[in-house]
């Protein structure tokens, strides 16, 4: 099992939920280029670990999820090494995107430029009620490197998504909740009971279902028409499934269903 300096990673083996904490708080938990492989490393370890079985993402303190980028690392990159780093981003945050395990994002505070394109990443957003939102990245003279520009737009549309990335301005929760950015807005005191909640009743579902929903949801982005495609694949995946027969013959005999995942 790999160790890390920037992430928490909190398995709690009798529900399958993993914790991922991003812990730089003295940076309000700022992503750089080691922060964001550890993230990488981190997915990877519970993609593989069958102990997993869904993961929250969230920031420590009660100020930030993650405030943005590292500027004073950003600061000294040539031209071929941002391209780089954009690239890495995007690797590790396409992986959370297309994890067949749910990955919900709670959002406890500040969740700005690379840490609102993290949020944005994972399949669900929950914020606490100090949470904020934003892609200020023009302000520096830049723009959303690790698949902001089109997380963004397809969360909350392109008026609204060029607006907010034009601007730089920042969204609160309730705005954001609205928008269609995050999914819920809670007390943050209930951030993580919430969180837990809302994924153990994701969990109690079928596994392979619920990795094929993401799965057919995800391809609808790449091209709409392969999304129907993929949808009908998947569809007809669950029939082979020992998941598919449990849970219709659990709905028949009136019973609870005992999933397996297979």
């Amino acid at each position: 099992m790999a160790s890390f300096e920037n992430l928490l990673y909190d398995l709690d083996t009798t529900s399958g939920i993993l914790t991922l904490t991003l812990n730089r708080p003295t940076k309000l938990n700022a992503l750089n280029g080691a922060t964001i492989g550890e993230i990488g490393k981190a997915m990877q370890q519970a993609l593989d670990d069958q102990q997993v079985r869904g993961i929250i993402l969230t920031g420590s303190g009660d100020k930030a999820f993650v405030a943005g980028a590292d500027i004073a690392e950003l600061a000294a990159l040539s031209e071929p090494l941002a391209r780089r780093a954009s690239e890495q981003g995007q690797e590790v945050f396409c992986m959370i995107e297309e994890s067949p395990k749910p990955v919900v994002a709670a959002v406890n505070g500040f969740a700005l430029g690379g840490g609102c394109e993290l949020a944005m990443a994972c399949h669900l957003r929950i914020a606490a009620e100090n949470a904020r939102f934003g892609q200020p990245e023009v302000n520096l003279g830049l723009i959303p490197g690790y698949g902001g520009t089109q997380r963004l737009t397809q969360l909350i549309g392109k008026g609204k998504a060029l607006e907010l990335m034009l601007t730089a301005d920042m969204v609160k929760a309730d705005e954001a909740l609205r928008l269609g950015l995050v999914n819920h807005v809670v007390p943050a005191a209930e951030l993580l009971t919430f969180t837990r909640d809302l994924l153990g009743r994701i969990l109690s579902k079928a596994p392979l279902a619920v990795g094929l929903v993401i799965d057919s949801v995800n391809a609808y982005f790449d091209d709409e028409r392969h999304g129907y495609q993929t949808e009908a694949n998947a569809f007809a995946r669950c029939f082979a499934s020992d998941d598919f027969k449990e849970g219709t013959q659990a709905f028949l005999e009136k019973r609870p269903t005992a999933f397996t995942g297979k």
